[in-house]
């Protein structure tokens, strides 16, 4: 099992920064990459950037490129999201998310699915206001 925490969450106004950070543990030896997701109210759940922690090859939503950072600390089983530049229809609650399937490749289209991760944050509110 592995057990995941997020913080960083806030309020920030329309072209702010917000840093949200992962921490794992338990099995976190088996963990082969972590992501974001977020969910607004009455929306799916949606991805938002994820990476493969050995290598550290990443993949993100197009219209948070350029603007999110993720980024991990293997050393301190932390994974992290900087938020740049930040917009209102970022609002929404950030959950972080891991997986120890050793699936290859690190593809797009698999690690954007939220099914493909086993282990869930509690997840962290994000509102941006105008």
């Amino acid at each position: 099992q592995v057990q995941l925490v997020e913080s960083g969450g806030g309020l920030v106004q329309a072209g702010g920064s917000l840093r949200l950070s992962c921490a794992a543990s338990g099995r976190t030896f088996s963990t082969y990459a972590m992501g974001w997701f977020r969910q607004a109210p009455g929306n799916e759940r949606e991805f938002v950037a994820a990476i493969r922690l050995s290598v550290g090859t990443t993949h993100y939503l197009d219209s948070v490129k350029g603007r999110f950072t993720i980024s991990r600390d293997n050393a301190k089983n932390t994974v992290t999201l900087q938020m740049n530049n930040l917009k209102p229809e970022d609002t929404a609650v950030y959950y972080c998310a891991a997986t120890s399937q050793h699936i290859v490749p690190f593809t797009y289209i698999r690690f954007s699915r939220s099914g493909k991760y086993e282990y869930w944050g509690q997840g962290t509110q994000v509102t941006v206001s105008s």
